[in-house]
């Protein structure tokens, strides 16, 4: 009886979200010596660890002296999840990692969009438990959209409280 609510639950999940898109900033990570042979081979395989899948690398498409940045270089990490890895990141998410954010009071309504996709910031990686700490020489900060196949708001911020996303009040 147990695994049956699981599995229709997993499949309510499935029936209402379309995408979760991970994603990591390597601006100021990218500007160390050595960063293609040491550092960027590290984010690549904690980012697989938390997701299941292998990141995709994000190149600058012209450079912008400003910002000290070469066309070509690599300003960023991103991952697109889909059907059963996505509801599995997204239990995982909210049951596990969010919980072990340091001072954390949920999530601001703010957060999502007039279309009803979500956008957490985690200041951390290591809040997920796939990461071994004494492994991972660099630490750095990523981005979770969520995308609903809804487009309506309410709808989504509805939808959210149901899978136990811990949203604030007002």
């Amino acid at each position: 009886m147990k695994n049956e609510t699981k599995q229709n639950h997993k499949a309510e999940m499935l029936a209402f979200l379309e995408k979760i898109v991970i994603d990591v900033g390597v601006g100021r990570l990218s500007s160390q010596p050595s960063f293609q042979e040491k550092i960027l081979p590290h984010i690549m395989r904690d980012l697989s660890a938390l997701s299941g899948q292998k990141a995709q690398i994000c190149a600058s498409k012209k450079s912008i002296a400003g910002f000290k940045m070469r066309e070509g270089q690599t300003v960023g990490l991103k991952i697109t999840l889909r059907k059963k890895k996505m509801v599995d990141f997204f239990d995982r998410l909210i049951r596990i990692a969010l919980p072990r954010v340091r001072d954390f009071g949920g999530i601001s309504l703010g957060s999502i969009d007039e279309h009803g996709v979500l956008n957490i910031g985690i200041r951390d990686h290591l809040v997920f438990p796939e990461i071994n700490p004494e492994q991972s020489p660099t630490s750095f900060s990523l981005g979770v959209a969520i995308v609903p196949w809804a487009r309506a708001r309410d709808m989504a911020i509805k939808k959210f409280r149901d899978f136990g996303v811990p949203l604030k009040k007002k």
